[in-house]
């Protein structure tokens, strides 16, 4: 198997496509509070060359994204 420059990378190949989490806040925020991507990344998302989301996947790692869905606020509700 030969290696080339569109092959994926380790770190591509065992991530999934998008940093989506499903705690789009885009809509009130210019950076969602899931993901960490800019309103304009997820909506081009789709269109975006692997290098590009590369980038952004670097970007948002560094920063602490994808943050995981908080599910803790109704936990103690009717305690």
């Amino acid at each position: 198997m030969t290696s080339d420059a569109n092959s994926p990378t380790p770190s591509r190949a065992l991530r999934a496509d998008s940093p989506c989490v499903a705690v789009c806040s885009t809509l009130f925020d210019d950076i969602c509070r899931g993901c960490g991507r800019t309103v304009m990344e997820v909506s081009n998302w789709v269109f975006m060359s692997d290098e590009e989301k590369d980038a952004v996947w670097i970007r948002i790692q560094a920063e602490g994204y994808p943050r995981p869905p908080d599910n803790s606020r109704g936990a103690n509700a009717g305690r």
